[in-house]
């Protein structure tokens, strides 16, 4: 078996309180027999006892941790360098003797809003840590190309395989961009209740588009006796679903009119029909 040498990373953040912290222990964790970790802040604080403790809960050690300066690492080279922050990386542009030097922007977790802002940034963290092991990978042990088996790790790691390039085309048409949200928001929905959502008097628009979606696998259907119902495609991978989520979510100006006309209409649907039918169906 080849000894291949350890590449060494070098995150950089203001504070080293958190957010270099928590990806330190995090790619120490996951990749130590590959990766030589260090982490340093540019006006170094204590390690912030949130930071600790969100580590623990995901199951890292984390009381060996303690802030370091990035002076103490001025004579050192490194094959990467990463900043998690602005301020750093403006302070850092040119890391000296550095292979690799990458700007990896995260929101500080002590500004952020909400209880579990330390597990939010975290679980981001290890999301991104995710992404550079599977695309570093092919630098080790032998320097062969190695995409067909980054293709099998993403297709094994979701049931579904989705080009993010058709994906992200799927989303260019309002039609199909308000339909993902609005079955988003009501789990599902069919052409008569999208086209009042929507006021779209075509049915054939508003079927074209969803046959763009559903040929996509974007999103999936089943009929019961005269309607089509359609929702989200459930095998899709989480980052497709996170993605409608997010922009939902944030955008739900976009679909207040038609969310306001789908409530207004009437002969909807009746969906506890529908699910009681389901059901003596299945006895």
């Amino acid at each position: 078996m080849l000894n291949v040498k350890k590449r060494k990373v070098l995150f950089l953040c203001t504070g080293n309180s958190a957010r270099s912290q928590m990806a330190e222990a995090l790619l120490r964790a996951r990749a130590g027999d590959k990766f030589e970790v260090y982490s340093a802040g540019t006006k170094p604080e204590s390690v912030d006892s949130r930071t600790i403790e969100a580590l623990e809960n995901f199951g890292i050690d984390a009381v060996t941790l303690h802030s370091k300066s990035i002076e103490s690492f001025e004579n050192e080279s490194f094959d990467y360098v990463i900043t998690l922050c602005d301020k750093a990386s403006l302070e850092c542009r040119n890391f000296p003797n550095t292979v690799n030097q990458f700007a990896w922007d995260f929101p500080d977790p002590k500004t952020r809003l909400g209880n579990e802002s330390f597990t939010v940034t975290l679980n981001e963290l290890n999301n991104r840590i995710s992404m550079f092991l599977l695309v570093e990978n092919k630098y080790t042990e032998n320097k062969t190309d190695n995409s067909d088996a980054v293709l099998e790790q993403f297709q094994s790691n979701d049931e579904l395989f989705i080009d993010p390039v058709s994906f992200y085309k799927t989303l260019t048409d309002e039609i199909r961009l308000k339909t993902l949200m609005l079955t988003h928001y009501h789990g599902e929905l069919c052409v008569c209740e999208l086209m009042e959502a929507m006021d779209e008097d075509s049915q054939p628009k508003v079927s074209r588009n969803l046959a763009v979606l559903k040929k996509a696998r974007v999103i999936s259907s089943r009929k019961h006796g005269q309607w089509v119902f359609y929702r989200i495609n459930p095998e899709l991978p989480f980052w497709i679903k996170q993605v409608i989520a997010q922009t939902t979510e944030n955008n739900v100006g976009l679909i207040q009119e038609p969310l306001r006309n789908l409530a207004a209409m009437s002969n909807r649907p009746n969906k506890a029909e529908f699910c009681g039918m389901q059901k003596k169906e299945n006895q």
